[in-house]
């Protein structure tokens, strides 16, 4: 087996656990705390930014494994996970947090958004 293989099987590891944990974490955030992470106390809204942020390692996993360049990978993690952290503290404003937090994460999210769209289109 070569090294490139075992690279390529290890992240897609990684995919599979990132996006699974990501999307438990983000869509049954009481579950995954009953389960997996039981550290008191629950914190819906943590959760929700937990799986945000394994989605956005799972998209770099993604993103490196179909041969993106560095540049696009880090801009992948970025913007999947910021997007998400943004769709979550929409989500969650009744949760707490500041009242200007969706909309300043919804900028962040779309400033990433805006430069993974540049460095894809690159030659």
């Amino acid at each position: 087996m070569t090294g490139r293989r075992i690279a390529l099987g290890s992240a897609w590891v990684g995919v599979v656990l990132f996006l699974g944990a990501g999307a438990w974490a983000l869509l049954a955030p009481r579950n995954f705390f009953d389960v997996v992470a039981t550290y008191p106390p629950y914190n819906e809204h943590l959760f929700h930014d937990v799986g945000a942020f394994q989605l956005g390692l799972a998209a770099a996993l993604l993103a490196a494994i179909f041969g993106r360049r560095g540049l696009a990978v880090g801009l992948w993690a970025g913007a999947v996970a910021a997007s998400a952290h943004a769709v979550s503290h929409w989500a969650d404003t009744e949760l707490g947090g500041r009242s200007t937090d969706p909309v300043a994460l919804t900028v962040v999210a779309a400033v990433l958004v805006v430069g993974l769209v540049v460095a894809e289109r690159r030659p």
